[in-house]
């Protein structure tokens, strides 16, 4: 597999911790391998961890950002069984196109893994083992139910039936989790429960499982996460749902499955069984990092000197505030352990629901197939990003927000700016950055060098705290201060009446494109790489926003970013809109799942092979 290109950049030597930097290891939630990811998934993990990844980059920061497929579980089995292929075909063809639809929004992974990987074993094994020794286990006998026509125990997703928490009385609950109210269940909670491989109705029967032991973590538990939560800033949600989960009583938490696909438990009683997905898969962010160096412990195992951030959707919040720290406490190593969680409500779409299960919403393959650019899909969702409310996908915001606030403000912008230094002289400066003499004597100059400065340190602020649509906001009001700076300078007429003015104001708004290439790469790095090209700069090279280099500073005087002489490159516009029958088409097209896409696809070839 093709590595993407952020990881053939950095795939010369390991990225390691370093003494005396700040060192972040950012996580996204482990996509799972049934379907490729739709936008919802997107935005909640994968496209928000690489947002705050390269905004740390972009600080000067070491960053490792790792991600992967989750591959085991009843799900891949399930999907397996649809398709009538093995499990590890399944995780060959998902995880590839998940890597291949990353790729095509830039995500920026230093490395993307996957779980079902010989370095998982090991890991996980020794993990049990440790908990074991330090008797955090239990073995019980619950009651699980089992299909007679299958001749098998069902796991969790193998049954489907009506969801039985009061109010709700969902039909389609899965036997682990209702999709539609949240609640966690146990299959032999849900009403009228049906076989999701045959269809039979299953009995209950009697099997031994090993346990978790979280009551008896409890207090090095809550330890953690009274001081992570505070001292991390995690988000109001996390903590909803995490007090939620201390409040109600923690319970013992089963972890082994009666599946063939998974991890093997090392114990000679449940040798016929596999870990559970959920013990597994946050286990999943440590096996995919020793898969990329192994010296990983200096990234797992160095909590004085590493951040840990994770990303992820509402839904997997318990699993790594409650069961993934548990875990790792009871080992008794001293692992790095949750610092900053940021957790993401859903995304709807339209007037529905996101949903992988049912193929419904716009997938990463499909967002690649209307030819819209990757860096307006980024920005649409990050602007859109579902901080603290769900919020929806909607095809007409998706347009507005392109044409409006993409073409007519930023793109047009910087667009003036670089067209204007590009014209012949007579009529501009032949591509020459003109000098600015005295900058701080003119009103309007030094007013937007302070209305800007104070601006960035809102940014920093927003970023530093992950409110990365906050941050998004602040950088396109630069971009608003910039429009207005330059409309009102009347840049044309000074170019006449008051030369050195006008060379001023087209050597700060120079500055101002400059600096918001810099500020929208964590949200837009193709529009930041083009914009760098037209401004004949190297990205690799003037990327930068460190306060080392005093970057922060030298950005309130943007008059001082681009050198008087360098000559630009060639200016182009950056972003195309779209109409109003360009859109109706899209909402035509995505209208339903996937599998009535494929219905109408294929009724209108026939249609169209037809003759009469």
């Amino acid at each position: 597999m093709a590595e993407t290109a952020s990881e053939q950049g950095r795939a010369q030597a390991a990225m390691l911790p370093v003494a005396g930097r700040r060192n972040v290891l950012v996580t996204s939630a482990l996509p799972y391998v049934n379907n490729v990811p739709h936008l919802g998934n997107l935005v909640g993990c994968v496209l928000s961890a690489d947002a705050y990844a390269r905004y740390c980059r972009l600080r000067g920061h070491n960053v490792l950002f790792i991600c992967g497929t989750d591959e085991y579980g009843t799900a891949t089995e399930a999907k397996a069984l649809q398709e009538g292929c093995s499990p590890r075909e399944i995780c060959d063809q998902y995880h590839a196109l998940h890597r291949e639809v990353y790729r095509w929004f830039g995500i920026s992974f230093d490395h993307f893994g996957r779980t079902s990987s010989p370095e998982q074993t090991e890991i996980c094994q020794d993990i049990f083992r440790k908990l074991l020794e330090n008797n955090w286990l239990s073995e019980k006998t619950i009651q699980q139910l089992y299909c007679g026509s299958c001749q098998r125990f069902l796991a969790d997703r193998l049954v489907q039936g009506a969801c039985p928490v009061e109010g709700c009385g969902y039909g389609s609950a899965r036997g682990d989790q209702c999709e539609k109210c949240g609640e966690l269940l146990n299959s032999t909670e849900l009403i009228d429960p049906k076989c999701k491989v045959c269809g039979s109705t299953p009995c209950v029967r009697d099997t031994d499982h090993l346990f978790l032991e979280l009551p008896l973590l409890k207090e090095k538990l809550e330890g953690f996460i009274d001081q992570a939560s505070g001292d991390g800033s995690w988000s109001q949600n996390a903590v909803h749902v995490t007090n939620a989960w201390l409040k109600g009583g923690l319970q013992p938490r089963c972890i082994t499955r009666d599946l063939k696909w998974g991890v093997p438990v090392p114990h000679d009683k449940y040798k016929d069984k596999v870990f559970y997905v959920w013990f597994d898969a946050p286990i999943g962010y440590i096996s995919i990092t020793s898969c990329y160096t192994p010296e990983w412990e200096k990234w797992w195992k160095n909590p004085e000197n590493v951040e840990l951030y994770q990303f992820m959707g509402k839904d997997n919040v318990p699993f790594h505030t409650v069961m993934f720290p548990s875990t790792l406490l009871g080992t008794g190593e001293n692992w790095t352990l949750l610092k900053t969680i940021s957790v993401t409500e859903y995304l709807n779409y339209e007037s529905g629901k996101f949903s992988k299960t049912k193929g419904i919403g716009i997938f990463g393959n499909d967002a690649k197939d209307t030819n819209i650019p990757p860096e307006v899909w980024r920005y649409y969702l990050l602007t859109n990003r579902p901080e603290v409310s769900d919020a929806q996908f909607i095809w007409t915001d998706l347009q507005a927000k392109l044409n409006n606030e993409l073409v007519n403000k930023l793109g047009n912008f910087v667009n003036r700016v670089l067209s204007f230094i590009a014209k012949p002289e007579g009529a501009g400066y032949g591509s020459i950055i003109p000098p600015a003499t005295n900058a701080e004597s003119y009103t309007q100059t030094r007013a937007i060098s302070e209305t800007v400065g104070k601006l960035i340190d809102q940014y920093i602020d927003a970023m530093d705290k992950v409110k990365l649509k906050q941050g998004l906001k602040i950088a396109m009001a630069i971009c608003s201060e910039g429009n207005a700076y330059l409309q009102e300078s009347q840049f044309w007429k000074l170019y006449k009446q008051d030369p050195p003015g006008c060379a001023t104001v087209m050597k700060t708004s120079v500055g101002l494109v400059y600096l918001l290439a810099c500020l929208l790469e964590p949200f837009m790095p193709s529009f930041s790489t083009e914009v760098l090209q037209q401004l004949n700069l190297c990205p690799e090279e003037h990327l930068s926003f460190c306060d080392e280099k005093g970057e922060r500073d030298k950005a309130k005087r943007p008059w001082d970013l681009i050198p008087s002489g360098h000559r630009i490159g060639k200016p182009a516009p950056l972003f195309k809109g779209l109409d109003d029958n360009t859109v109706k088409g899209f909402k035509e097209k995505f209208a339903g799942s996937q599998a009535e896409r494929r219905l109408r696809a294929e009724v209108a070839t026939r249609l169209e092979n037809t003759t009469i």
